[in-house]
């Protein structure tokens, strides 16, 4: 039975059980994402001309800019993040491991988290902190001139949004660490 007719798939099965598949994929996945950071500021900017921000009375361009410039040095954090983590995820799981996809997908979990977590905390409290100080009332029609309408400003979300973003990182790197925890157990525990 070693004939081609039955062995012909042996190599896709070995790239699938060693763990090539899962860790391939989602590196090109962290590519990706990389790459869509590096174009979200310049998405934001043609949004804002969409929405006409710059027929909008002077301290709005004045927030819009100073808010671009703080989305584009996020997201540039962002994409080195990713990009970062690209190459140690090829290091979650061994040859010869039996639990491989559990890893990459834990590693995808953390990088997630720290990925909005760092949003969070980065771009959520420069907003909350420009908008609500400089356009005071008027930040949430901001809010909307961006297409951002989810983000909500005050004095309370200075304090909360960094708050928020610590917790996201923390929240899922403990999640990451849980499902890496259980896989190294049961991989150790076969050897």
């Amino acid at each position: 039975m070693d004939n081609k007719f039955f062995t012909f798939i042996k190599p896709y099965l070995s790239f699938i059980d060693n763990g090539h598949l899962y860790r391939k994929s989602f590196s090109w996945l962290y590519v990706l994402l990389a790459i869509i950071n590096l174009l979200l500021p310049i998405y934001i900017f043609y949004q804002a001309i969409d929405n006409n921000i710059f027929d909008a009375p002077a301290k709005f361009i004045v927030v819009f800019i100073l808010v671009w410039v703080i989305i584009a040095f996020a997201s540039w954090i962002s994409f080195q993040l990713w990009w970062d983590r690209k190459s140690k995820l090829i290091a979650t799981s061994a040859e010869g491991d039996e639990f491989v996809a559990t890893p990459v997908f834990s590693h995808l979990i953390q990088t997630l988290g720290e990925w909005i977590g760092t949003w969070i905390g980065i771009v959520g409290f420069s907003v909350a902190l420009l908008t609500t100080l400089i356009l005071g009332d008027e930040a949430n029609y901001f809010s909307y001139q961006l297409g951002l309408g989810f983000m909500k400003t005050g004095f309370l979300f200075i304090i909360l949004m960094p708050v928020y973003g610590f917790l996201t990182i923390v929240a899922t790197r403990f999640l990451a660490e849980q499902f890496r925890a259980l896989s190294s157990i049961a991989n150790n525990t076969r050897k």
